[in-house]
């Protein structure tokens, strides 16, 4: 599998298994399938409510001995109720007790947003900490600490304009060495892309089919399907694939790593089966054509009418 690899010279599989939305119940089992199935990376984060299950996989997993930990690319997410600089280490020992590790290969600041400790979602702007308050550089320097403790070995961003990002590495050495944003073939960020290219900044793509399975609150009406749109269904029958493997293939060809999430084990294994098929340059212009700059997950679940997240992404 095409991998990406980091700084040290360490190696993240291109495609990963991602567990946002993942019932549990049915995590647990999805992921000792992607691992028996071949996938040798994992994205987690705590705030989804199921890194103890995974963590029963993973245990499962490595103590039968045919797949090491050292095989296995975990990544994982700092909550935005844990950003003081006290509150980091301890959010994530947490995070690695519940995934029954000693360390995870990626730890991400998953929005640039902070709540106050111990706030699951905020109800009202007394639940908001603002950027005055808690510093982006705060955390990062948190990060940064956790990683010179041997708990994680490489951190990163999620959700990170290029303006926030700019911002944070005037005031810090330690460039961000992954950036987890949404993209898709309806939000294609060039420009994203090449800057973090000429930072030496990872790419890795979320929602890459289009996160259909959202609660309706975060959905557009009428919002477009990238499963049922007629270029990638279309692109999809000349390759005599399904839609999904063409939006993966498409991602990994642009050298982002790609985490598609399901439960279903034939989903699981066509995910991955998606490496197989190669896209033409036809399939590549015509994907192109498809850019709109259009969101799943807009951000707008953090707007509340007094604090300053609503242009989370600088818009």
């Amino acid at each position: 599998m095409k991998t990406l690899k980091f700084r040290n010279n360490d190696e993240m599989p291109a495609i990963g298994l991602g567990t946002w939305k993942s019932d549990k119940g049915k995590v647990e089992e999805a992921v000792k399938i992607a691992l028996n199935a071949g996938y040798r990376h994992v994205d987690c984060a705590a705030t989804y409510g199921n890194e103890p299950e995974i963590g029963n996989a993973f245990s499962e997993v490595f103590k039968n001995g045919k797949i090491k930990r050292e095989e296995v690319w975990v990544t994982s997410k700092l909550w935005n109720d844990s950003h003081r600089k006290e509150e980091v280490i301890p959010a994530l020992k947490q995070t690695l007790k519940d995934l029954q590790l000693d360390y995870l290969d990626l730890y991400l600041m998953h929005w640039p947003v902070a709540f106050k400790h111990g706030v699951g979602f905020p109800s009202g702007d007394d639940d908001y900490l603002s950027l005055e308050e808690v510093p982006i550089i705060e955390t990062w320097n948190a990060m940064l600490e956790a990683k010179k403790q041997g708990l994680v070995k490489h951190i990163g961003v999620s959700n990170f304009s290029e303006k926030k990002l700019k911002d944070l590495m005037k005031e810090s050495d330690e460039v961000p060495e992954m950036n987890q944003i949404e993209l898709h073939p309806f939000l294609q960020q060039p420009e994203m892309l090449e800057y973090c290219k000429e930072n030496n900044i990872h790419v890795t793509a979320y929602s890459p089919l289009g996160s259909g399975d959202r609660v309706s609150s975060m959905k557009a009406d009428n919002e477009p399907s990238l499963l049922e749109d007629p270029v990638i269904k279309k692109i999809a029958d000349k390759h005599n694939a399904a839609p999904a493997q063409i939006l993966i293939k498409w991602a990994v060809m642009r050298d982002t790593a790609v985490i598609p999430k399901s439960t279903s084990k034939n989903h699981i294994v066509s995910n991955l089966e998606s490496e197989k098929i190669d896209l033409d340059a036809d399939d590549l212009k015509e994907i192109a054509k498809l850019d709109r700059h259009f969101r799943y997950v807009t951000g707008e679940f953090f707007v509340t009418p007094g604090n300053p997240y609503e242009n989370i992404y600088d818009e």
